[in-house]
C-alpha cells in the first residue's frame, strides 16, 4: 500500500503540510517530536535495566508480610 508512494506524492504532501502549519510551527513540531522520541528511548533502556536490578534486590531481601498493616474497607451508606 505505501510502496506505491513516489517522490512526487511526497512533495505534494510536504507542500500541503507547509501550507497548513507554516515553517515556524513545523520546526517546533519537529523539535517536540525529537524530544518525545529521545524520552521514549531513555524510558525503554531504563525499563530494560530494571528487571536485573529487581532480581538482585529480591534475592537479597526476604519479604515478611506478617507485619504489614491491613485496612478494612469502609461501609457504604
Amino acid at each position: 500500500m505505501l510502496s506505491n508512494i513516489g517522490p512526487f506524492q511526497l512533495l505534494i504532501v510536504l507542500a500541503i503540510v507547509l501550507a497548513i502549519f507554516g515553517t515556524k510551527r513545523l520546526r517546533t513540531l519537529g523539535s517536540d517530536l525529537g524530544s518525545a522520541v529521545k524520552g521514549f528511548r531513555s524510558a525503554v533502556s531504563e525499563a530494560d535495566k530494571e528487571p536485573a536490578e529487581i532480581e538482585t534486590n529480591e534475592s537479597t531481601e526476604s519479604t515478611d508480610f506478617s507485619s504489614a498493616k491491613t485496612t478494612q474497607p469502609e461501609e457504604q451508606k
